[in-house]
């Protein structure tokens, strides 16, 4: 962002990318959104509420008291009639909006200073990939909330080091966490929305992580 801060960050993990759209926050790295190469993508309003979850099947739009807007299945995927899907375009932000036009073209795009950036994370997975796919991890509550405090705790850990590193100096407030946290956080979110869990324990790991 024009101030300093990280706004996007791709990371490779073991065979697939993840794209992540932090918050353009100086204390914080508030996750906005986050997309996979696996077919997988979440945006998340302000106040870190679901807004757009997109998996290999299709995709659902929600407002913000939580209801379902929109919901559509990737035609590929789908043997009979479909929902199709009408574009969307959402502002993350005044600098990153997020562009869906297909499976295979989901665009974020970043604008600062009279300059653009354009990422295409959309993907492509083919009907007989997706049946091949296990199911996703179920953790209980107290699982999901261990994780949760432990990334928490490690964040605090890092922003120590960088005071101790820079003791006369505001400039350990603009570190970031490293990436790994990051990639954690992401993983925990996940998880939450796979498990069967209320909505008031969803919002409390995300304020945790994002904290």
């Amino acid at each position: 962002y024009p101030s300093g801060n990280l706004a996007i960050s791709v990371t490779r993990e073991r065979d697939q990318l993840i794209c992540i759209v932090q918050e353009d926050e100086l204390r914080t790295a508030k996750i906005r959104a986050l997309f996979q190469s696996d077919g997988r993508s979440t945006c998340y309003y302000p106040n870190g509420d679901e807004w757009i979850n997109m998996n290999i099947q299709g995709g659902q739009y929600l407002d913000q008291a939580g209801n379902r807007v929109r919901r559509w299945m990737w035609p590929n995927l789908s043997p009979g009639p479909h929902v199709p899907l009408s574009p969307i375009f959402i502002s993350l932000n005044r600098h990153v909006g997020v562009r869906i036009l297909a499976q295979d073209k989901i665009f974020v795009s970043f604008l600062a200073m009279g300059r653009q950036a354009k990422l295409n994370m959309g993907t492509k997975v083919e009907a007989s990939a997706a049946s091949q796919l296990p199911p996703p991890t179920r953790l209980g509550e107290d699982e999901l909330l261990l994780l949760a405090f432990r990334v928490r705790i490690l964040h605090l850990f890092d922003r120590m080091r960088g005071c101790l590193n820079f003791p006369s100096s505001e400039q350990w407030n603009k570190i970031q966490p490293p990436m790994y946290l990051m990639t954690q956080a992401v993983k925990i979110l996940e998880l939450c929305m796979a498990a069967d869990v209320s909505d008031e324990l969803r919002s409390s790991i995300r304020a945790i992580v994002n904290a």
